[in-house]
């Protein structure tokens, strides 16, 4: 790989470099995080309205590509306690979770010995993150895809890495590549969490059309998904709401300009029926703003080697324009 960067965040779970792969909800990304996790970085399952026995089936076959450590996902959107009850038991090196901050949970987690991720999308739940002993924080901005605030990254990143302390906090949201890796560290926080760029990966196990529409937006085409509740599981517990951002479809334009003209027992089960089979992009493509940074669709270890020499040369061209200057 050459030169490599490394943080704390990387030795609290025995990376190689501070980059995690964000997780796909129902999406079979096995193949992605194995990459991912063999690069040296963070691969991410998610288990959002997948059946037990695939989600099993998802953590054995992981277990068969890589011995390195990877995170299992859960959400409020919606939680499925006989899926986290057996995450638990299958001893992943760590939770991650999003939508909602879950005290309880991060508790059993830790009584398991399992390490805490947990996203947050503004301050407030920075701090009730914290207070529930989180492990890693990361602080998703609005520019994000998936489900998220609207507190942009270069503001949300240094607030919650003032909280934080020595916690470490990862950068998420128009993250996708070196040179947002570097921002990030000048803004303190210790590693990236990227979506949408995975997405756009070679590994990634969805349509090649929903990969070539990333590589084609613009960041004015991923737009937050206004009236999402009509089509998408509810919440399981009360959290403070959230807009999931997705690229432009007429989907998206309808829910915004006439909810009520969507007919959401016909949308809904076609739509999760989509996404458990693969699809679901002809509906709801999630991607955040950084597709307007992605020119092509890469192999996961690439982009992983890519960002960490990119940042590696952000860094010192940043240095080296930053050199002190005598006075005038």
């Amino acid at each position: 790989m050459g030169e490599v960067i490394r943080t704390p965040f990387c030795d609290l779970l025995s990376l190689d470099v501070p980059i995690m792969c964000a997780p796909f909800g129902p999406w079979d990304e096995v193949d992605l995080a194995a990459a991912v996790c063999n690069a040296g970085g963070l691969g991410s399952l998610g288990t959002a309205v997948r059946p037990l026995e695939d989600l099993e089936r998802q953590w054995r076959r992981l277990r068969t590509l890589t011995d390195r450590p990877f995170a299992v996902n859960h959400t409020m959107r919606p939680f499925d306690e006989e899926a986290f009850e057996a995450t638990l038991a299958a001893r992943p090196a760590a939770i991650s979770f999003h939508i909602g901050v879950p005290a309880d949970l991060i508790a059993r987690a830790h009584d398991a010995g399992i390490v805490w991720i947990q996203q947050v999308i503004d301050a407030s739940q920075a701090l009730a993150a914290l207070d529930a002993g989180a492990d890693v924080v990361v602080a998703q901005g609005g520019e994000a895809g998936g489900h998220g605030g609207n507190v942009a990254t270069m503001v949300l990143v240094p607030q919650v890495v003032a909280l934080a302390g020595s916690t470490p906090v990862l950068a998420a949201g128009g993250v996708a590549g070196g040179a947002e890796l570097a921002a990030a560290l000048a803004l303190g926080a210790q590693g990236v969490n990227m979506g949408t760029r995975f997405l756009a990966s070679t590994e990634m196990a969805i349509s090649p059309a929903w990969k070539e529409r990333i590589v084609a937006a613009t960041a004015d085409d991923a737009v937050k998904v206004a009236n999402s509740e009509r089509i998408m599981p509810p919440y399981s517990r009360p959290v403070a709401a959230t807009a999931p951002r997705a690229l432009r479809t007429p989907l998206t334009d309808a829910l915004a300009a006439d909810p009520d003209r969507i007919d959401a027992a016909e949308v809904g089960p076609a739509f999760l029926a989509g996404v458990l089979s693969g699809g679901g992009d002809q509906y709801l493509p999630f991607a955040g703003q950084s597709a307007a940074l992605i020119d092509e669709v890469l192999p996961a270890g690439e982009i992983v080697h890519r960002t960490i020499s990119e940042a590696v040369a952000a860094l010192r061209r940043a240095s080296a324009h930053c050199q002190a200057q005598p006075p005038v």
